[in-house]
């Protein structure tokens, strides 16, 4: 495995993280352009929150963990002046979207831009020990918990007392949003919310008959025969267990551990393109048709998180299906996402595995699920290099 330790950091340090050096640093305005072409020419100038906290945490994980940069430190301070200037509302609640210069565009309907807000800070006070950052996270943190229950409040669309869905994103976020912000907001409550949490995801929103879990479920925790109801996200899934096999790994349960391995590999046989490869965006758990029309399309971060999660699967316990997965994956990804011309990955194929679009950042992809990833798949390889494995 140590050819891909060094492929894998390579990738990072001289493909990805230049690009977004290079090109996504708004420095008139203060914080990130995120929507950028294949060159990295800027398409549009409006600036979403969830990617502000994003970029933030990427590029202080980086000084924490790969080297510490001043360059890396003083991009995540950019990043923080301008979201703290401009991000939140009088409640404290993080809008969604601003205008360049930092004016609201879009409400703070949406609770995951607070959780990559929080998530950002706490990794940039932890490599700067300036206090404002942790309050501002911990302060975040508890909207958070205050909101989960319902977490658009009022821009919910949903017509009240009707059917009441309750969505796998949040509990699977907290997974990992609580172990980042554990140095800010204590282990005693990182450690209840785990209880919790491990229970949601490997019990509530799964589904045992079919070794699977879906995307949303009846607020009482049964299974709910409607398009949200049977959706499965096969990315989400296998995300989902690699942030499970770290709560595994922390607790040394074995038993935890052995099931996030079976759920991950299930969903990867479930979500396996047999006619053209990839991991298909979306399925319907009953094999109905589903509702999202990209439902076959093939998206960056869907196959990076599956390659984390067959590396620390392996890390972690050796289990040779996971090296066979993750050679298989890299095989994939490498050749179809990668773009070693310009730099950085290719967000979005079309079922043959060709791009649909040209972009490297926009609405929903920024400077964070590519850089975490390979981060995270050579640092998790690099123990069984270690350890002979």
């Amino acid at each position: 495995m140590e050819d891909f330790v060094i492929k894998y950091r390579k990738e990072l340090l001289e493909n990805v993280i230049p690009f977004w050096e290079k090109y996504s640093i708004d420095k008139e305005y203060g914080g990130y352009l995120t929507c950028l072409d294949r060159d990295g020419s800027v398409f549009d100038t409006d600036k979403f929150m969830w990617l502000q906290g994003r970029q933030i945490w990427t590029m202080s994980m980086l000084y924490d963990k790969v080297e510490a940069k001043e360059h890396w430190k003083e991009i995540a301070e950019h990043g923080a002046r301008f979201i703290l200037q401009h991000g939140r509302d009088e409640k404290g609640d993080w809008y969604f979207a601003l205008d360049r210069a930092g004016n609201p565009l879009v409400q703070p309907y949406n609770i995951f831009s607070d959780c990559f807000a929080s998530m950002g800070l706490a990794a940039l006070y932890k490599i700067t020990n300036n206090d404002e950052y942790a309050q501002v996270a911990y302060d975040t943190f508890k909207r958070i918990i205050q909101r989960r229950n319902n977490p658009k409040g009022k821009y919910n669309k949903a017509y009240p007392n009707t059917r009441a869905l309750k969505g796998f994103s949040l509990p699977m976020i907290l997974s990992n949003l609580s172990l980042e912000l554990e140095h800010i907001v204590g282990t005693d409550t990182v450690e209840s919310l785990i209880d919790e949490i491990i229970h949601e995801v490997m019990e509530v929103f799964y589904q045992p008959e079919s070794g699977l879990i879906v995307e949303s479920v009846n607020a009482d925790g049964t299974f709910s025969d409607t398009f949200e109801g049977r959706l499965v996200n096969p990315g989400h899934v296998i995300e989902a267990m690699w942030f499970m096999m770290d709560l595994a790994a922390r607790r040394k349960d074995a038993k935890l551990m052995d099931k996030c391995i079976q759920i991950a590999l299930r969903a990867l046989e479930y979500g396996w393109d047999e006619e053209f490869g990839g991991i298909f965006y979306f399925k319907d758990i009953l094999n109905r048709p589903p509702q999202q029309l990209e439902w076959d399309q093939k998206l960056w971060w869907v196959h990076l998180e599956a390659l984390v999660c067959m590396a620390k699967g392996y890390a972690y316990t050796g289990d040779e299906r996971c090296k066979a997965w993750f050679e298989k994956l890299d095989n994939y990804a490498f050749n179809r996402f990668s773009d070693p011309q310009y730099g950085e990955w290719f967000g979005y194929l079309n079922r043959q595995g060709q791009p649909l679009l040209t972009l490297k950042g926009g609405k929903w992809k920024g400077c964070f699920h590519v850089p975490r990833a390979l981060f995270k798949i050579y640092e998790s390889l690099e123990t069984t290099v270690l350890q002979g494995i």
